[in-house]
């Protein structure tokens, strides 16, 4: 069963809105980089010989001001990159910029955070980013962070309790030895970004690029204080365990290798920057554990109280943030590991 939910709309205290400074520190860790692949490596020329409007679409928008900052900084590299290439401010082209994102997405909350300066057009457009959404040869530059990593759905291997990889008292694929479920994780993983590379191959025009950027490695790791928060309900007996065992987050944070496989694999797109960087993190080398458990509650408390009810949704999130000086302290020895990927794609 495809399963999609959206951040936490609104502007509440548990809202994406309000809780997404994680992710606004990925965006700020990329910024660099996606200016260096869009001064270094767009064919712009090419673009242009076809339409003298630059159309940008931004993947699993979600919702506040994140996504718009880091449009900003693509249309200011996009028009330094015309400079550079014209040497003249006569004759811009007109931009485009559409908003992605699952139909039930908040996208009222979105565009009240719209900026002041509206100096290029605004649309969204609904619907799972892994398939077709626009015509043909009609995208110049396609984003995606903090998206890339979700699953169309969990893999169905893990939802069969007489399968190997029946995930037995955990959440996710991170921190388990069983070789199954990591497997089951990867495979869906390359089914999904099949899918996802074929649609934005028909999308992207010729010359046309792709960012993907994934979180921090080390955040989502966190999920596992959140999965010993259930198990401790199960234990006190307040927690059916089949509901914990039922339960798999519908995430894969994929290595180069992982990425590299399925790019090849498509062969529309060329590679052209790949890496793990080590951005700082104000949160993470803070150890702010419970601004950061408070981040990963804006982000999956729609999933979890789908699976588990509003009562046990509320009770195991406060039950991992009273677990802040744990996470503080594992965060504190694992800061070194907090990497994120980058990947800039090319379309041939």
């Amino acid at each position: 069963m495809t399963t999609f939910f959206p951040m936490n709309g609104g502007d509440g205290p548990y809202s994406f809105s309000k809780n997404s400074q994680l992710q606004r520190e990925v965006l700020d860790g990329a910024k660099g980089m996606v200016r260096d692949a869009i001064i270094q490596k767009l064919d712009i020329k090419i673009m242009l010989s076809s339409s003298n409007t630059i159309r940008i679409a931004d993947f699993g928008c979600s919702v506040g001001p994140n996504t718009f900052i880091a449009m900003q900084h693509v249309v200011q590299a996009l028009k330094d990159k015309l400079l550079q290439v014209t040497n003249s401010t006569n004759n811009i082209p007109e931009f485009q910029i559409f908003f992605n994102d699952h139909v039930i997405n908040d996208f009222n909350t979105l565009f009240r955070s719209l900026p002041i300066d509206r100096s290029y057009y605004a649309f969204g457009v609904p619907g799972t980013f892994h398939g077709r959404l626009f015509p043909s040869r009609s995208i110049h530059f396609a984003h995606s962070s903090c998206a890339i990593h979700w699953l169309s759905k969990i893999p169905k291997e893990l939802l069969d309790e007489k399968s190997p990889a029946w995930n037995r008292g955990s959440i996710h694929y991170i921190g388990t030895s069983n070789v199954e479920v990591v497997n089951a994780y990867v495979a869906q993983f390359e089914k999904d970004m099949e899918m996802l590379l074929n649609a934005r191959a028909e999308e992207i025009v010729e010359g046309g690029m792709m960012v993907l950027v994934t979180p921090f490695a080390s955040y989502t790791r966190l999920m596992n204080f959140f999965g010993s928060s259930l198990m401790d309900l199960v234990n006190e007996g307040t927690l059916d365990e089949s509901l914990v065992d039922s339960f798999n987050l519908p995430m894969y944070f994929p290595s180069p290798e992982d990425m590299t496989k399925v790019v090849e694999k498509n062969g529309c797109f060329s590679i052209e920057r790949m890496e793990l960087t080590y951005p700082k993190s104000k949160l993470v080398e803070e150890a702010d554990a419970k601004t950061l458990m408070i981040n990963l509650r804006a982000v999956l408390e729609g999933l979890i109280i789908n699976h588990f009810g509003s009562k046990i949704a509320e009770e195991a999130c406060a039950r991992t943030i009273l677990k802040s000086e744990e996470i503080s302290t594992w965060i504190k020895a694992n800061y070194e590991k907090s990497c994120q990927l980058f990947v800039a794609l090319k379309r041939k």
